[in-house]
């Protein structure tokens, strides 16, 4: 079996398709980003650089097939990058207020875009690289993980999945990545990737996470989808599989 793996986004197709995401420079910090294969469902994320020392970052599931998402995709990947960068802009900005606010509008453009109900589970952070704290949502999400020198911990959902109720706010939390830390993210499709009846799972990502010798964020996104496919039994084709990686250096 031989693995696919994409660590940039190909260039959009003409309507309704996301834009491609750079990856940002970050003193002190690295992101990395990788999928595995040709994209089938309503995954996307992005880095969006929103002031002189904070980078706004997020990764969306959008639920159904590719064809049935984009316009919806669209919409939220829109939103994310304007109304992140207007919100978080400022220096004196209140971090877990404008985060809950950017959720409160993607809800919003989800519901219009999808003219109805259209779950998405989202995590989205903002990175303060002065400070080393991200600023972050969980709406439904599979957990983030944070490895840093007691271990590996989860940061659960603080709310539902946008794209359900008009007025749904999950809660912002912050977290602090000591140098060294690593932050990860993983999208439904890996966990769920399945060996006949049995599912990679989240205590296995944490696992690859505590062991990984990966010398840098693309390293350890590689890694992570190199296990999952390892473990199936057959090509990862069930959804999509994408993987996220922050890593604070110094």
């Amino acid at each position: 079996m031989r693995a696919l793996f994409h660590f940039e986004k190909p260039q959009p197709e003409p309507v309704s398709h996301p834009l491609p995401s750079d990856l940002p420079e970050l003193p002190g910090a690295e992101v990395g980003s990788a999928y595995y294969g040709s994209r089938m469902a309503g995954d996307f994320y992005d880095f969006v650089r929103v002031g002189s020392n904070r980078t706004l970052f997020g990764l969306f599931d959008v639920a159904g097939g590719l064809k049935e998402t984009r316009a919806v995709v669209s919409a939220a990947q829109q939103t994310f990058r304007t109304a992140g960068a207007a919100l978080l802009a400022r220096q004196d900005t209140n971090g877990t207020d404008a985060m809950m606010e950017l959720c409160l509008q993607l809800n919003q453009s989800i519901l219009k875009a999808a003219e109805g109900v259209r779950a998405c589970p989202a995590f989205a952070g903002c990175y303060d690289e002065d400070l080393g704290l991200v600023c972050y949502f969980n709406a439904g999400h599979t957990p983030g993980l944070l490895r840093d020198r007691a271990g590996v911990s989860e940061l659960p959902a603080t709310g539902l999945p946008l794209g359900l109720f008009s007025h749904m706010l999950p809660e912002a939390s912050i977290v602090v990545l000591e140098p060294g830390a690593v932050l990860l993210l993983t999208s439904r499709g890996v966990v769920e990737g399945k060996c006949k009846a049995q599912e990679f799972g989240l205590q296995r990502t944490k696992e690859v996470l505590q062991q990984s010798k990966a010398t840098n964020a693309k390293e350890l996104c590689a890694s992570v989808l190199g296990q999952v496919e390892q473990f199936m039994c057959a090509p990862l084709t069930h959804d999509d599989a994408t993987v996220l990686a922050l890593a604070r250096n110094s």
